[in-house]
């Protein structure tokens, strides 16, 4: 089952984060996050997208506030990355060597886009 959780925003929209099953062979989860006028119409634009057994059971893991920004900035209303568990990895960073780097967001068209056929 998906973990997954839901944020209703003061103007009465909600931005849904799911974690499915990656798409690509091998281990990993892909989170989405889907910004929507009700929990059902994200549901609905996910489904669209070819992503049929998708429900959302329980608030447990909820959209950040960083994520919330994330999906409102984006034009689409609907990004994806590999989720934190798996996309965090040791590296580099301003404060040093241990910091965490982060994989930043994608659109959707970057997931559905397919590879083009050889030649």
């Amino acid at each position: 089952m998906a973990a997954g959780g839901f944020s209703k925003l003061p103007n009465g929209t909600v931005v849904v984060a799911l974690n499915l099953p990656s798409p690509a062979a091998g281990p990993g989860s892909v989170r989405f996050l889907v910004h929507a006028g009700n929990r059902a119409r994200a549901l609905t634009r996910l489904r669209n997208l070819g992503l049929r057994a998708v429900y959302l059971r329980g608030n447990a893991a909820p959209p950040s506030p960083d994520e919330i920004t994330a999906v409102l900035h984006h034009p689409d209303g609907l990004i994806w990355r590999t989720a934190p568990d798996s996309a965090v990895r040791p590296g580099p960073g301003p404060s040093g060597p241990d910091d965490l780097v982060v994989e930043l967001w994608h659109p959707i068209r970057a997931l559905l886009r397919r590879p083009a056929a050889p030649a």
